[in-house]
């Protein structure tokens, strides 16, 4: 081992070098990617001495916050693996309603430290997310349809530059910088230590509906969100899955909306109760109150630890009658217990022209693959990457959070945007020298092996 100022490098071949590369990966479907190095910094010192080490010796640099990019982005052959999981730090100035964050902390902490100044931010929904790789990979958070992308609340960033230099980035200084940092994801050309975020006003009251129906309602219950998606406040947010529901033993079709209720009259769910199917419910939670902590719980049982993953999704603005049409072998061939095909209701919103975000439409539609044999990947793969191809005719682009470029390409900006991207990159990382977007001939799934070998 090797110390930085007051982190440690790890070389391939030393005894902490695996254990240290498993780590950096969140998911139980590890890569098999070898970096040559590893960075385990401690503070923004050491990440300013390891990218000026890596200049020096020639090594790419992948970045790992908290580890929940689904295909390991961070994880390369080759080069240097930074890891920054150690860098957990939240700060709230009430006064300014401005907290300031590193890129490993996460979302409950952040609602933690801004709680009892009656302050809110657009977290990530699973509460083990790191907040770095959600804010640049755009920020679908909760109350994101009433707040915006979690990218859009970024004020500032302090940057290491590829050359080693630390720099400050606002709107003011290095614009072009912090236009990146709002919605590049694993684009961005270099590290962020520190992000600096607009506050909000927190919800005077949570409220959650939920209902669980047959599976033979499928169709018409999700047609039924689509188009009542329009009629519900921005502050309701609003979705559905398909698969198994805790508690019942079988498939469903679940709808679920949560609400970031302002005041203390209104009733922002009960459009909910008037659905025409609505007596045919398996299980009903109806507007019942609850708090942050149970939502993440909601979530985290969603997509829980200690399984392998393969995810997916695609924007569409298509009407809910062609979705469903072209995607019923999708839903009709949901492998197992724990995989889920998710139907989240975004509508949109406002675009800005400070923040190179750019992907979004009315509904996401997402395949969440979770199993736990090895021998089962690539099923699972293909079920998640494959199916969704079949029917990429209908996509308006994907989130960055759920990272599958590797695995089935699509685009995740508009290409004014990405073009500007690359532009940017060429000014701030003109060797290179900052991994980017995994294309599918550095993946190391089942299911680009698969079709690695078609092509062949």
């Amino acid at each position: 081992m090797h110390q930085l100022p007051q982190g440690t490098l790890i070389r391939r071949g030393d005894a902490a070098y695996e254990r240290a590369r498993l780590d950096a990966v969140w998911n139980e479907r590890k890569p098999d990617r070898h970096p040559d190095v590893i960075v385990l910094a401690r503070n923004e010192p050491d990440v300013v001495a390891a990218v000026r080490l890596a200049r020096a010796k020639a090594w790419p640099i992948g970045i790992r916050s908290g580890g929940h990019s689904w295909v390991g982005n961070g994880v390369r052959d080759g080069g240097m693996l930074l890891d920054l999981s150690r860098l957990t730090e939240v700060s709230v100035d009430p006064a300014t309603r401005t907290a300031t964050v590193q890129p490993a902390a996460t979302g409950p902490a952040l609602l933690e430290a801004a709680a009892p100044h009656g302050l809110f931010f657009p977290t990530g929904h699973a509460p083990t997310v790191g907040l770095g790789g959600f804010l640049l990979g755009g920020g679908y958070g909760w109350d994101s349809r009433h707040l915006g992308p979690a990218c859009l609340s970024i004020r500032a960033v302090d940057v290491v530059l590829a050359d080693g230099t630390p720099v400050h980035a606002t709107d003011a200084d290095h614009p072009a910088l912090l236009w990146a940092a709002r919605g590049s994801g694993p684009g961005f050309p270099g590290v962020v230590t520190r992000f600096h975020l607009a506050l909000h006003p927190a919800p005077r009251r949570l409220l959650r509906t939920l209902h669980s129906y047959p599976l033979d309602l499928r169709d018409e219950v999700l047609a039924w969100t689509h188009d009542t998606l329009e009629l519900l406040p921005e502050e309701v947010e609003f979705s559905a899955k398909v698969g198994f529901v805790e508690g019942l033993g079988r498939p469903t079709v679940s709808v679920t909306a949560t609400a970031f209720a302002r005041d203390e009259e209104s009733d922002p769910l009960a459009l909910l109760e008037t659905a025409p199917f609505r007596d045919e419910a398996l299980c009903v939670v109806a507007g019942a109150g609850t708090s942050m902590a149970e939502l993440y719980g909601h979530a985290d049982r969603m997509t829980p630890a200690g399984l392998r993953w393969a995810l997916d999704g695609i924007w569409t603005d298509e009407p809910a009658d062609k979705v469903l049409a072209a995607s019923r072998p999708l839903f009709d061939s949901i492998p197992d217990t724990t995989s889920h095909v998710l139907w989240m209701l975004w509508g949109g919103f406002p675009e800005r022209p400070d923040a190179c975000w750019s992907s979004q439409a009315k509904l996401y539609l997402s395949p969440n693959a979770g199993w736990t044999d090895p021998a089962e990947d690539l099923r699972h793969e293909r079920w998640a990457h494959g199916e969704l191809a079949a029917i990429q005719h209908l996509s308006k682009g994907l989130q960055f959070s759920d990272n599958n470029v590797a695995d089935r390409f699509d685009e995740g900006l508009s290409p004014a945007n990405a073009s500007r991207l690359e532009e940017i990159r060429a000014v701030y990382d003109p060797e290179g020298r900052f991994r980017t977007y995994m294309t599918p001939a550095e993946s190391t799934t089942a299911y680009a092996a698969a079709a690695s070998a078609r092509t062949r």
